[in-house]
């Protein structure tokens, strides 16, 4: 596995990561846990280095699981967790509000304890508070660096501005947001203020949800209570079959090079920015395979200027989120 690093000042770690959020439930049954841990391991040992998870996703209970999993390998790989939410130490449940730049310390123990480490490799605010400003929390994270508990600042769905103000106080090593050939909006400002501030660039949901890998079409049902495509616009039937013109397009080049669309989803997003590193998520070794595969794979400038043109005439509909949802964003 080829490896990149983020930003200028971050660390090394495979051009692709794995995203686990999905390892502990969010699309369709819960899966078992040890096959998950197994998965993992697969990873580990095809050269993933840079794993992703979250204390909301569980809650709690990925960490968990993602901490245990890399126990036996931790020198070898790069976790990130992220914050955003007060969530309940005995019920596992959000509170309802999210969390203060003084309840960092308290936070972070948990996550540590779960993940099983002493120090967070790279430390997210997944979402920006709006209540709060930025610098405080870039002022508390710089806080847990100081302390030893954190290692590197990073930020989730925020904007340009955003992200601009709390590198002032704390360097950021990395920005994660969804980026993929059906939602571009970081190219609107965020991918220009990571390149002039050296910040790396983690896009989650580079497959749109598997939408781009040509499995889910307009007939696809999802389940409305453990799916969370069941509440995002863009999975309603008339919206993916509009949108369906995304995947041909991928298949037409993919069957051109004896490849699978999504592994041209991915191999286009490495193509954007050297220091790009996408986090597919998956729970099937196969996909996990296919998804690493996309390393190996050149788009020439000819190859990534048809599809620039042919996604440019593509106008995808729905939103990627239900409103209350977009609204948790600082896009």
């Amino acid at each position: 596995m080829d490896k990149r690093t983020l930003g200028t000042a971050g660390p090394e770690v495979s051009a692709i990561g794995l995203g686990c959020m999905s390892m502990t439930g969010g699309y369709s049954e819960k899966p078992d846990r040890q096959e998950m841990i197994s998965l993992i391991h697969a990873a580990v040992d095809r050269g993933v280095t840079f794993f992703d998870t979250a204390e909301i996703y569980g809650p709690h209970a990925n960490e968990e699981l993602v901490g245990e999993a890399l126990a036996p390998v931790r020198d070898q790989v790069v976790i990130a967790t992220k914050f955003a939410a007060d969530i309940d130490p005995v019920t596992r449940t959000p509170n309802g509000r999210m969390l203060r730049p003084d309840e960092l310390p308290r936070v972070v123990e948990g996550s540590l304890q779960r993940l099983e480490d002493e120090v967070i490799d790279l430390y997210y605010q997944h979402r920006v508070n709006p209540d709060v400003p930025i610098e405080e929390f870039a002022g508390a994270v710089k806080e847990l660096i100081e302390a030893g508990k954190v290692k590197r600042f990073g930020m989730s769905e925020a904007a340009a501005g955003t992200i601009r103000r709390a590198h002032a106080v704390q360097p950021v090593t990395a920005v994660q947001s969804e980026y993929s050939l059906w939602w571009r909006r970081p190219e609107e400002g965020v991918l220009d203020v990571c390149e002039e501030l050296g910040i790396g660039f983690v896009p989650f949901s580079p497959l749109g949800k598997g939408f781009l890998t040509g499995t889910v079409t307009a007939s696809t049902s999802f389940d409305a209570g453990n799916d969370i495509r069941s509440t995002i616009p863009r999975f309603e039937p008339a919206a993916m079959q509009h949108n369906q013109a995304v995947v041909d397009l991928l298949v037409a080049i993919a069957e051109r090079k004896g490849v699978t669309p999504a592994q041209i989803a991915l191999a286009w997003l490495l193509a954007q920015r050297p220091w790009i590193v996408p986090i597919p998520g998956t729970r099937k070794l196969h996909r996990l395979e296919e998804n690493l595969g996309a390393a190996d794979i050149d788009l020439s400038a000819d190859e990534l200027s048809e599809i620039e043109e042919a996604a440019s005439k593509i106008q995808v509909q729905g939103g990627r989120y239900n409103e209350a949802g977009e609204r948790a964003t600082n896009l």
